[in-house]
């Protein structure tokens, strides 16, 4: 299994920190967050490679951090070339162009990288195994005014089927969001450049699980751990307290 974190966001709501290092870099527990990320990732028993995808402006800064660390999984950088919200390529794109630099041709794990959580990947992994389908991980947030501002989905409880998704609905129908942890067997890798071809937006990797889910193609599983999406300074600092290594 291959691994994408893409990180070419610009994290503009979380300036001045992330002025001059990513969002994925801030830390919080005495690590960056991408670390706490990547040791989660370590546990999986088949995880070969992790490529980073980085914007041309924090691409040095990830390459001196990448210098000082040291992963059981080789760590691969990939520069999108882009410079600011106005030219990047999107999350979707990002993962594309990952996808075809590096020829990932296995089952793919794609996990964004602000995202910390108190769970182990392996439940999530060993029912994608099962399942041998998208699967995407789950978290209810307890809040529809959180959720508005998420991808929100409902699943049917007895086979994990997501049955609706929606990016950022005005009007959640559930509490159930998208954690930005996606698995992908190898044979539908494919669905991500599918989606760009047909004109689906690159922007959020929630609109391709939208398409999916409408094509019963997508299959979900929800976490009751602690998770935090770290998009805002009250959004980091929760994280700073309750996160747990």
């Amino acid at each position: 299994m291959q691994v994408i974190i893409p990180a070419a966001g610009y994290a503009t709501r979380l300036y001045p920190l992330t002025l001059d290092k990513p969002k994925a870099l801030l830390e919080v527990k005495g690590k960056p967050v991408l670390e706490h990320i990547i040791k989660r990732i370590e546990a999986l028993p088949d995880a070969k490679n992790i490529f980073i995808v980085s914007n041309a402006r924090f691409f040095p800064v990830f390459a001196q951090w990448l210098g000082g660390f040291k992963s059981k999984i080789p760590v691969k950088l990939l520069n999108d070339n882009t410079t600011s919200n106005e030219d990047r390529l999107g999350q979707i794109g990002d993962i594309q162009l990952a996808i075809e630099k590096f020829d990932v041709k296995d089952n793919l794990l794609i996990i964004a990288g602000d995202n910390l959580f108190n769970f182990s990947l392996v439940p999530v992994y060993d029912f994608f195994k099962k399942k041998k389908a998208i699967v995407n991980a789950l978290f209810d947030i307890k809040s529809k005014e959180a959720a508005s501002k998420l991808g929100v989905m409902a699943i049917d409880e007895k086979t994990g089927l997501v049955v609706s998704f929606e990016e950022k609905p005005a009007e959640p129908k559930s509490t159930t969001v998208s954690l930005g942890i996606y698995f992908f067997p190898k044979a539908q890798v494919s669905e991500i450049k599918k989606f760009l071809a047909a004109g689906g937006k690159p922007d959020k990797i929630g609109y391709l699980m939208a398409e999916l889910a409408a094509q019963k193609k997508l299959f979900g599983m929800a976490f009751r751990e602690k998770w935090f999406d770290i998009g805002t300074m009250e959004a980091l600092e929760q994280a700073r307290k309750e996160f747990v290594p």
